[in-house]
């Protein structure tokens, strides 16, 4: 029994920390369809504004859920104005623009911040279930990632901004007739995505050395879900992650972490060989 609690536990972590860092991603490529190649990056900047709010010190939970996201929105509102605005609807080009922002964001934070890895502790301890030791800070991002998800419905699905910036994305020239700013909505969603991706990075901090390329271990993941999960943006993400979050949890405690990080890989390209639309182009049909 104590080891069947332990495996849902770390089931659950796998498949909030799948819908954590891939929800920025969501919301840039998923509603704005902007191809962020610089996405690993923004996480990258969200870990590191938390270790430095942090080393100056500010509370660490502060540090991770406002600095950090707020810093890294900021960062995402600069990037928009200067270089994402002039590219929609211009896939490839978006492609190209975002992979050298992420060389540049390297660069930045090598020269900034060194090449050697650096981090924080995590603010929670661990926690005892019978005879197995469990990462209670893992609880922690199953509750934010939970917190997340349901605030995102919320705001995209009962508010009046929500409505907005989701009409806006599928017809822009309608929202224009009817007295809104498609530039400023792209803008605020961009800003939303930016934010998002910080607040991934920072949660995700206290559990892994933080180096200027530590993007690149998110990339892939993050792509892999939001691709699979299809149109609807929440149902999508929260499908794809569970589904994936299963799998590699499943054999990394039947065989080892990398061949659960294998078995991932392999049931992405199977599911989007099966499902090329995505999980919710066929399941959870007019969810958002």
């Amino acid at each position: 029994m104590d080891l069947t609690i332990v495996i849902l536990i770390e089931i659950l972590y796998a498949v909030a920390s799948l819908a954590l860092i891939s929800v920025g991603l969501a919301v840039v490529f998923g509603m704005m369809k902007v191809i962020n190649l610089a996405h690993g990056e923004f996480m990258m900047m969200g870990g590191y504004a938390t270790i430095t709010a942090v080393n100056l010190g500010i509370n660490v939970f502060v540090a991770m859920l406002i600095i950090a996201p707020l810093v890294v929105g900021a960062i995402g509102l600069v990037v928009e104005r200067l270089v994402i605005r002039h590219l929609y609807g211009r896939l490839v080009d978006t492609m190209l623009a975002t992979w050298g922002l992420s060389l540049f964001f390297i660069g930045i934070a090598t020269v900034i911040f060194g090449n050697t890895t650096t981090g924080i502790s995590t603010p929670i301890p661990g926690l005892t279930v019978g005879d197995y030791q469990i990462n209670g800070y893992n609880l922690f991002i199953v509750v934010v990632s939970v917190l997340l998800m349901v605030a995102l419905y919320l705001v995209l699905g009962r508010t009046r901004l929500g409505l907005i910036a989701r009409g806006t994305m599928q017809r822009p020239d309608m929202a224009s007739s009817l007295g809104y700013s498609p530039e400023r909505i792209y803008m605020a969603t961009f800003f939303c995505g930016s934010a998002l991706s910080g607040l991934a990075g920072a949660i995700l901090a206290p559990l892994v050395g933080l180096v200027p390329t530590s993007g690149g271990a998110y990339i892939a993941k993050a792509f892999i879900t939001v691709i699979a999960g299809g149109p609807s943006l929440i149902a999508g993400l929260v499908s794809s992650a569970s589904v994936f979050g299963v799998i590699d949890q499943i054999f990394t405690f039947a065989m080892s972490p990398v061949i659960g990080e294998v078995a991932l890989l392999i049931a992405a390209v199977v599911l989007l060989r099966l499902l090329p639309q995505g999980i919710t182009a066929r399941f959870f049909r007019g969810r958002m």
